[in-house]
C-alpha cells in the first residue's frame, strides 16, 4: 500500500501508489451513502457538487468518484474544472446535500484528493469526517438499485461566485475600476488561471498572466512561498504592475507581491484583509495556532479580539462559528469571510485588497511597510516511525514552567518575542516545525533549535 491520508483535510494519496482507483470509489461510496442518508433526514435531495483543479488525474478520479456518487443514489451536478472556494459556495447556492472536490491543494501534481463538504459548504467536522473513514474502512457502502441511480448535469458555477463577491456591500467595483489596475497572475497552471482573471476582468483590472494555462503541469512548486515565485517577483517589476497574486492549485490560498516586487509574508494575507474589513465591521477574528502575532498586532490597534484554534480549515471555521467572528483565516493565505461562506477563498481576498487600495489611495508597497513585519520558518521533520507524542510530551516536560505552553494541537512553546509550533501535518507524513522571530536568521535558528532537540529525544 503507498502513501494515503485520511484526515480532516480530505483523503489524500499518490495517484496509482495509495489513491488508487479502489480506493476513491470506497471513501466516495461511503461518503454517497452517507451523504445521501443525511439528506433524506434532512428532507432535501440528495445532490452533490462535484469538481476539480486541473491536475491531469482529475478527468480519471472525477470520472470514477462521481459514477459511485450516482450508485450510491445521489444525484450529481458536475462544476468541472473549479476552484474549492467555487464549488463551497455552490453548494450554498443549490441548496446541496454535500461536495467533493478533486484537488491535493499544494502536493505536487502526482498527488490528488478527495476534500469532502457537508450540506453547507464546509469541510467535514472531525466527528463527520472519521464516521466516513470508518465506513470506507468497513467497506459500508449501500448501493441502490437500477431504478434509483441518481441523475447527472453539469453547470459552470464561477459566475455565481463572482457575483456575490461583487454584491459584498464593501466591494465596489465601480470604484475599483476606475484605478486601472495591473494585476500579474500566477495560476500554477490550474483552475486561479482560470478564476482570477475572471474576477479582474469584472472588477475592471488588466491581467498579465504567468502559467494561466490549466494543464496540471505545473510550472514551478505548487506551494505558493517565496523561492517558488520569484518569476512573479521579477515580473512585477519589470512590468510596472500594481502587484502580483499567487494561488496554490485550487485557488483558497492567496499570496501577494507588492508594486515594488517584493513577496509579502503568506502569514500577512489575512492580516491585510483583517486590516481592511475591520474599518467596515468590529468583531472577532479567527485564526491557528501557527499564524504570525502580527494579526494581534493589528487587532490591537482596532480594538478587536483574536482567538485561536487547532491548525485545519474546519477548526477554524468551527471557532469562527463560537465566537461569532466577522472574519478568519491561516497562515498560509487563506481568507475566511462568513458573509460569503465559511471557506478559504482567495477569490474574495483579491477583490478586499483591491478594495483597500482603491478606499486608501495607496499602493500595496505602503500598505505592505505599514504591516508589523516579523520573520517565519516553515520547517519540517520527517515522520518515519518516530513516536510523535511521546516526543511531544518529552519538549512539553522539558518546557513546563519556562514558558507558556499549548497542546491544542500538537505543541507550541511561545517565549516573549518569538515561538515555536511543533505539529503532525493533516495533508503529509510529516512534522511540522514552524517558529516565528524579530529576524529570518532567528526563526530559522529556533526551528532547528527545536528539530535537534526532537531528535535528541527519540528513545
Amino acid at each position: 500500500m503507498g502513501t494515503l491520508i485520511a484526515s480532516i483535510s480530505g483523503i489524500r494519496g499518490i495517484v496509482g501508489d495509495g489513491l488508487d482507483p479502489s480506493v476513491l470509489v470506497r471513501y466516495a461510496g461511503a461518503y454517497g451513502t452517507w451523504a445521501r442518508k443525511r439528506a433524506v433526514a434532512q428532507g432535501r435531495a440528495p445532490v452533490i457538487v462535484v469538481g476539480r483543479d486541473a491536475r491531469v488525474t482529475g478527468p480519471l478520479c472525477a470520472d470514477l468518484v462521481m459514477a459511485t456518487l450516482r450508485g450510491m443514489g445521489c444525484d450529481v451536478i458536475d462544476v468541472g474544472l473549479a476552484a474549492t472556494p467555487t464549488v463551497e459556495l455552490a453548494v450554498l447556492q443549490r441548496g446541496a446535500a454535500g461536495g467533493i472536490i478533486l484537488s491535493a491543494s499544494h502536493n505536487p501534481e502526482e498527488w490528488n484528493a478527495l476534500k469532502l463538504l457537508n450540506e453547507h459548504g464546509e469541510f467535514l467536522t472531525p466527528a463527520q469526517g472519521e464516521t466516513i473513514i470508518a465506513m470506507a474502512e468497513a467497506a459500508d457502502a449501500a448501493p441502490v438499485g437500477y431504478a434509483s441511480t441518481g441523475s447527472y448535469a453539469t453547470a459552470d458555477a464561477l459566475p455565481a461566485h463572482l457575483d456575490a463577491i461583487l454584491a459584498l456591500d464593501f466591494i465596489d467595483a465601480a470604484a475599483i475600476a476606475e484605478q486601472a489596475f495591473t494585476v500579474v497572475v500566477d495560476g500554477v497552471n490550474s483552475v486561479g488561471g482560470v478564476a482570477l482573471p475572471a474576477l479582474l476582468e469584472r472588477l475592471g483590472a488588466s491581467t498579465i498572466p504567468l502559467h494561466c494555462e490549466p494543464t496540471g503541469r505545473f510550472a514551478h512548486p505548487a506551494e505558493p512561498r517565496p523561492a517558488h515565485l520569484t518569476e512573479l517577483t521579477e515580473t512585477v517589476a519589470s512590468t510596472g504592475a500594481d502587484l502580483g497574486v499567487a494561488v496554490d492549485p485550487d485557488a483558497d490560498r492567496l499570496a501577494l507581491v507588492d508594486n515594488a516586487g517584493r513577496f509579502i509574508l503568506e502569514e500577512l494575507t489575512q492580516v491585510l484583509a483583517a486590516d481592511f474589513l475591520w474599518g467596515f465591521r468590529d468583531g472577532p477574528f479567527v485564526t491557528n495556532l501557527s499564524s504570525s502575532r502580527a494579526i494581534d498586532d493589528v487587532a490591537a490597534a482596532h480594538g478587536q479580539p483574536v482567538h485561536r484554534s487547532a491548525v485545519g480549515e474546519i477548526n477554524v471555521v468551527q471557532t469562527m462559528k463560537a465566537v461569532d467572528a466577522v472574519l478568519g483565516g491561516e497562515g498560509n493565505g487563506g481568507v475566511i469571510l462568513p458573509e460569503l461562506h465559511y471557506g478559504r477563498d482567495a477569490l474574495v481576498g483579491v477583490a478586499m485588497v483591491l478594495q483597500h487600495l482603491t478606499n486608501q489611495q495607496t499602493t500595496l508597497a505602503a500598505v505592505h511597510d505599514a504591516l508589523p513585519q516579523y520573520a517565519m520558518a516553515k520547517d519540517k521533520l520527517p515522520l518515519d516511525g518516530l513516536p510523535v507524542q511521546a516526543l511531544l510530551r518529552a519538549m512539553e516536560e522539558r518546557y513546563d514552567g519556562e514558558a507558556e505552553l499549548s497542546t491544542v494541537d500538537g505543541l507550541k512553546i511561545s517565549f516573549d518575542d518569538r515561538w515555536v509550533h511543533m505539529r503532525p501535518s493533516n495533508t503529509e507524513p510529516i512534522l511540522r516545525v514552524y517558529a516565528e522571530a524579530p529576524t529570518a536568521d532567528e526563526a530559522q535558528a529556533l526551528a532547528t533549535r527545536f528539530k535537534e532537540e526532537l531528535r535528541a529525544a527519540v528513545p
